[in-house]
């Protein structure tokens, strides 16, 4: 720990990591949830409504949006709907079953279980989908595509759907990463997306409509005060671990390029007070392996030499050798390069110990998986996405909501 601290304080600029790139307006900026408890609940007068949500559903006062619609005099609320990881975003179980809210005895029907889509029996008292939880710029973390499958169902049956929009944490600007191949779609990969979006869920909701060509009455409760240049700290709103891995904004940065590689048989701190941060096998030498990767001089990263011993998930119970990754400049760090170069340094270092077939699953692209497997340089690497990733960013453009 004496060593993490003086690491900490010889690093140049590592305990904000800022850089330029949040901004702060002085005002707090305002999510869906608080523009509509502003308007008294208006554009939900006289509906029946059909809550998606989690514990991340929060007002800036830290009311709940469940209660905040329980109580709306001119809103019935008639069920909930739960994501991954459940209402009060604790489980970490590969399905959930539908529950009951014990103080309400409002259904609640989990859309990670036996279904992930809203079921025509659970809508039938329905008029209107209200979805409202954090995103954190990644496309496989799969709120999102709990909300395109919702909207799916909504415009099947004639339901309208408003969508409380938040901000993006790792702010809107941004943009990385392979678009998802059309036949590697899956509810880890739901939406030809990058890696790294770059838009709010309201944003992303609109492109589901139009791309999809959804027959939706659609609308945008959007943000106040937020800019595409904000990272979280700058929005004023108060931090909710999404899920019971994502504890902090930095791995929420992370994620985009750590993330990617949990699927193979490496850890990547889960079960570890730091994951995401920390990444490792029994099999590797972290002493190596950070030399190799501080050899780069990826900008805005660091690399340290670590041992670590899970105790959940992969790995549990066994010393792991790994590196700590600290982010010193976060105005210059790129995590889909980080995590790429270190795929790329697997892959020439541990050809035989690391088994990159899984890979492929949150990838969800084929061309990219091949040039890791040939050992390319970043560089060949990335000019095979950079074309898909191009006519991603002019997709975007007729979506984006905030300057």
């Amino acid at each position: 720990m004496r060593k993490f601290l003086l690491i900490m304080m010889l690093l140049p600029g590592l305990a904000l990591a800022q850089g330029d790139s949040a901004v702060n307006t002085g005002q707090q900026t305002l999510s869906g949830i608080d523009v509509l408890r502003e308007a008294g609940f208006a554009p939900l007068n006289g509906r029946r409504v059909g809550l998606i949500t989690n514990h991340t559903g929060i007002d800036r006062h830290g009311d709940s949006t469940f209660r905040l619609l329980m109580d709306a005099p001119s809103v019935e609320l008639v069920a909930l709907f739960s994501p991954e990881h459940g209402i009060e975003g604790k489980l970490d179980i590969p399905e959930i079953s539908h529950g009951e809210d014990g103080d309400t005895g409002l259904p609640i029907y989990s859309l990670y279980g036996d279904t992930r889509s809203p079921q025509s029996w659970m809508l039938e008292d329905i008029d209107t989908l209200v979805f409202d939880i954090q995103d954190i710029g990644t496309r496989f973390y799969t709120y999102i595509s709990t909300m395109g499958l919702a909207m799916q169902a909504a415009a099947e049956h004639g339901i309208r759907f408003f969508v409380l929009d938040r901000p993006n944490p790792i702010n809107g600007v941004d943009v990385a990463g392979p678009v998802a191949d059309q036949d590697l779609l899956s509810f880890v990969a739901w939406h030809p997306l990058p890696t790294r979006h770059g838009m709010t869920v309201g944003e992303l909701a609109s492109m589901f409509r139009a791309e999809l060509g959804l027959d939706l009455d659609l609308q945008v409760i959007e943000l106040q005060n937020w800019s595409r240049n904000m990272f979280f700290e700058a929005t004023g709103q108060r931090w909710v671990n999404p899920s019971p891995n994502m504890r902090n904004l930095n791995q929420a940065l992370l994620y985009p390029g750590i993330g990617l590689l949990e699927t193979t048989n490496l850890s990547v701190g889960r079960g570890t007070d730091t994951p995401f941060e920390v990444i490792g096998a029994p099999w590797l030498d972290g002493d190596t392996f950070a030399r190799q990767l501080n050899r780069l001089n990826l900008p805005g990263v660091a690399f340290i030499s670590v041992q670590f011993t899970p105790d959940a998930s992969k790995f549990e119970g066994k010393r792991c050798g790994g590196v700590n990754i600290l982010v010193t400049d976060r105005g210059r760090f790129d995590p889909v390069r980080t995590g790429f170069e270190i795929a790329l340094q697997l892959r020439r270092e541990y050809p035989e110990a690391w088994d990159m077939a899984p890979y492929t699953r949150l990838l969800a692209n084929a061309a990219v998986l091949d040039a890791v497997r040939e050992g390319a340089t970043l560089e060949a690497l990335t000019a095979v996405y950079q074309d898909g990733l191009e006519a991603f960013r002019q997709r975007r453009e007729a979506f984006l909501r905030y300057d």
